[in-house]
């Protein structure tokens, strides 16, 4: 898929009916030949939207209107493309502890977490928050996570974690206010409840912060598995984080992790992970699969606004 192809899947698959301003934003790039020529120059890795509008947004430019955005990925190009290179998607959206929920409760407790990918970790405390299926309320927060649950009976009490910590090249500190506002520049213009829901969990985490090491998802998870509590269920679980590894060391990953003791949960897009004999997405809008152990369980949203249990 060319870069122009990308972007313009992305503002239709991701973008639209969730951030008008980066569906425009995303077909104006589909259609500039000057950014997409700069994009280019970049890493395949390194090309993605969410990291382009992520990186502007970090440095203070405009990601309302397309015409000013241009002039500023024109103008201020070599500072994007070193941030660009140094920095990834490293979206910690809490939201999606909604997701992982179900299946959280449902295991042995109590729970060691492990996740890969982690980022500042703010999805490791899925037993801090609240959480609201339409008229079902479990939990106290803050912060309230809202998720449209279809297909399932939303759980009735939270997950007992007695260990929680995770992996990644590059942790982020939650403390630390770069790091927070990095975070903040992957959140979408429009999103102020995800902006909200950010500072909330981040006071979570700071105020009891897990056990973040920087390393490589193949080479150094079972060494930190290893740390896992004797007598707690080992839990591993990544979302929307094997799009940005290469197949073959995703392959090298699945290998480890499904070696391990304990359990699985994967959340990543179809094409990343794929399952057979899939049902159909609920819309054209792009979902994830929710997987215990590679037995596929539900289609959810990226920023954990729905899930929709299979039959």
């Amino acid at each position: 898929m060319t870069i122009a192809m990308t972007y313009a899947e992305f503002a239709v698959r991701e973008a639209r009916g969730v951030s008008p301003a980066y569906e425009r934003l995303s077909l104006a790039v589909s259609r500039d030949d000057e950014v997409v020529a700069l994009l280019g120059t970049l890493p395949p890795g390194k090309r993605q939207p969410t990291l382009l509008f992520g990186v502007v947004r970090f440095l203070g430019g405009p990601v309302d209107d397309p015409a000013a955005f241009h002039e500023f990925v024109v103008e201020n190009w070599p500072a994007i493309e070193a941030e660009s290179r140094t920095r990834a998607t490293q979206t910690n959206e809490a939201g999606r502890c909604a997701l992982l929920l179900p299946v959280l409760a449902a295991l042995p407790q109590p729970l060691a977490l492990l996740e890969v990918g982690a980022s500042a970790g703010l999805c490791l405390y899925p037993d801090r928050y609240a959480y609201r299926y339409g008229d079902h309320t479990v939990g106290s927060g803050p912060p309230i996570l809202d998720c449209v649950a279809t297909g399932l009976t939303p759980p009735a009490c939270l997950p007992d974690v007695v260990w929680r910590a995770g992996l990644d090249l590059n942790p982020l500190d939650v403390t630390d206010p770069a790091d927070v506002a990095w975070l903040d520049a992957l959140i979408w213009p429009e999103h102020a409840h995800r902006r909200a829901r950010l500072r909330a969990a981040a006071a979570v985490a700071a105020a009891d912060p897990p056990l973040l090491v920087r390393g490589d998802l193949v080479d150094d998870l079972p060494a930190l598995a290893e740390r896992a509590p004797a007598g707690a269920t080992l839990v591993v679980f990544h979302t929307s984080v094997l799009y940005q590894v290469p197949p073959p060391r995703r392959e090298a990953f699945v290998e480890v992790v499904r070696g391990l003791p304990g359990h699985w949960i994967a959340n990543e897009a179809p094409d990343v992970l794929s399952y057979d004999a899939l049902p159909q997405p609920p819309d054209e809008s792009l979902h994830n699969v929710l997987a215990l152990d590679r037995t596929p369980l539900a289609w959810t949203r990226g920023h954990g606004q729905s899930i929709a249990w299979f039959a």
